[in-house]
């Protein structure tokens, strides 16, 4: 005992003479490698998204891609004191676009699940949303809830690769399911009566029943909840932390509330919108 007390303060000393050096140049490598690290010798922010999500990312009547993420984006730029791009890439490929660093950060309301998680890291839920259904008025009477639509005798339309589509086998097995590449040709399905409901996010949901009240019916009560996240390359913890960080922030000074309101509370942009 007397031993081991008395090589304690030698090992502390070797431990600040040669561990704490050690450590500290692997924290440096670490730093180094890291994308937040490149963005600021960059000069430039590269975001990932599939711009057709209402109101998260779209394209306004010049072709600029507008919405929630792109502001987000923006803001996240101003205070790593950088200018931003984004990238517009296909939803079926965009994590290997992020893999393979063709842009820095996923921003594009992607929904956190374990799958997608053993791929990329996400950083903390910056909004949670849920499935709903876009009803055609005809079944107004008749369906009142996903339950009412689990029958064969319904056409149910989602977008491919989604978390609608995920939900609606999950909640939908006994009906006929027809996948689409993009929200707004699964919804006009409906319109034009080839499908009888369609399954997506509330948001976009939300922002569609204001356009067409006339030939749809909202079933607005979320079935599921679906935390969404920022998705960022494995193995870069500098990053992930500036990015919860950031959100704090902004929530903090008010800057994420009044992008909130402008986006899901209020309308005023639809009118600016590409077909609106």
């Amino acid at each position: 005992m007397r031993h081991a007390l008395l090589l304690a303060p030698l090992f502390t000393l070797l431990l600040g003479l040669f561990g704490a050096p050690a450590a500290h140049a692997a924290d440096q490598a670490l730093w180094e490698k890291s994308t937040l690290n490149e963005i600021i010798k960059r000069g430039e922010l590269r975001v990932g998204l599939e711009a057709g999500y209402l109101p998260f990312e779209m394209r306004d009547k010049r072709g600029e891609i507008i919405g929630f993420d792109v502001d987000l984006a923006k803001l996240m730029a101003r205070y790593m004191g950088v200018k931003v791009s984004f990238v517009n890439t296909q939803w079926d490929g965009i994590i290997p676009a992020l893999l393979t660093d063709k842009f820095d950060i996923l921003m594009s309301g992607m929904t956190i699940t374990p799958e997608r998680n053993l791929q990329v890291n996400f950083a903390r839920p910056y909004i949670t949303i849920g499935q709903t259904i876009l009803l055609a008025k005809k079944h107004a009477d008749t369906v009142k809830s996903v339950k009412d639509l689990n029958d064969p005798k319904y056409v149910i339309a989602t977008k491919l690769g989604t978390t609608g589509d995920i939900a609606a086998k999950r909640f939908l097995g006994k009906a006929k399911l027809k996948t689409f590449e993009t929200e707004a040709d699964a919804a006009l399905e409906v319109r034009n009566g080839r499908a009888d409901a369609f399954v997506y996010d509330l948001p976009f949901n939300v922002v569609y029943i204001a356009q067409f009240k006339d030939s749809l019916v909202h079933l607005k009560e979320p079935f599921t909840k679906e935390p969404l996240g920022w998705a960022v390359r494995k193995g870069d913890p500098d990053f992930l932390n500036w990015l919860d960080h950031f959100q704090d922030q902004i929530r903090n000074d008010g800057s994420y509330d009044a992008l909130y309101g402008k986006w899901f509370e209020g309308v005023a942009w639809l009118a600016n919108v590409q077909g609106g």
